[in-house]
């Protein structure tokens, strides 16, 4: 116990925690109305996108988080361009994004001098955060979160039904637009701290994890962002403790948690 509290007795870590914090809520959130949509794999896709722009950024000499912001904006926008041209098929919106980042990144990549600096964006670095970056996803983290609270009901009946959300004077192309912006902001500022491979899992598995004792879209929501802290502060222990890769091991965490989950929901299915 005293060597975990220990582990608070360096900035380093006292940074890495907040950040965790943070991103362990908006996440998942973002990750909720995703999963909810059909569209789980946006975070895939986007987080592609934002390592295209980070491979951009590097190449041109170019603030890599900034141009992968501005790539995920658009790619976001692009996946919901294609989501309304082709509604019945949805999800091919996002592949077609996805490759494009794909492309791009593995393109670009070759011209990156500095190998070390492109592939610490792969599992992020949330251990060695700048200033800027610390700054960087507090921001979108409060502008996500505040966002959310006040427009959590337009966001649900939206996430379940947009016809019947037009029916009911929703802004839904409004909403949408807005929804969008947050989703991409929060995979390009995840991207740097947990890893452009790491931030789709974490848009996932703590909503699959909820979704298997939740009975609500309230009750998906808050038990996503628990999970979501947890897996991250598991990372992150483990990464302190083990000497393991906070990203990866943040992603296993959340498998673990979601095999547990299966077991748990069989076992009650049993007794009942």
């Amino acid at each position: 116990m005293l060597s975990l509290l220990e582990m608070f007795d360096y900035a380093f870590m006292q940074k890495a925690f907040i950040i965790g914090g943070l991103l362990g809520i908006i996440i998942p959130f973002v990750g909720v109305v995703s999963v909810l949509r059909r569209l789980s794999m946006t975070g895939d896709a986007l987080s592609h996108s934002s390592l295209a722009g980070v491979a951009i950024g590097l190449v041109a000499g170019l603030n890599p988080v900034y141009i992968s912001i501005i790539v995920c904006v658009l790619s976001a926008f692009a996946i919901e361009f294609f989501r309304r041209k082709m509604p019945q098929y949805s999800e091919m919106s996002v592949a077609i994004v996805m490759s494009l980042g794909v492309g791009i990144a593995g393109v670009m990549s070759g011209f990156v001098k500095s190998g070390s600096s492109f592939q610490s964006f792969l599992f992020g670095s949330i251990l060695a955060v700048t200033d800027f970056e610390f700054w960087l996803v507090v921001g979108v983290s409060f502008a996500v979160i505040l966002l959310s609270i006040l427009l959590y009901k337009e966001l649900m009946h939206v996430t379940f039904d947009e016809n019947s959300a037009k029916l009911a004077g929703i802004p839904v192309n409004r909403v949408n637009f807005i929804f969008t912006i947050l989703n991409a902001l929060t995979v390009a500022a995840a991207s740097r701290t947990v890893g452009t491979l790491v931030v789709s899992s974490m848009m996932v598995l703590p909503v699959a994890v909820a979704m298997q004792f939740s009975k609500s879209y309230k009750h998906t929501v808050i038990l996503s962002c628990i999970c979501g802290v947890a897996f991250i502060y598991g990372g992150l222990v483990s990464s302190y403790l083990w000497d393991f890769k906070p990203g990866g091991s943040i992603a296993l965490i959340g498998v673990i948690a979601l095999v547990i989950s299966f077991i748990i929901k069989a076992g009650f299915k049993k007794k009942i």
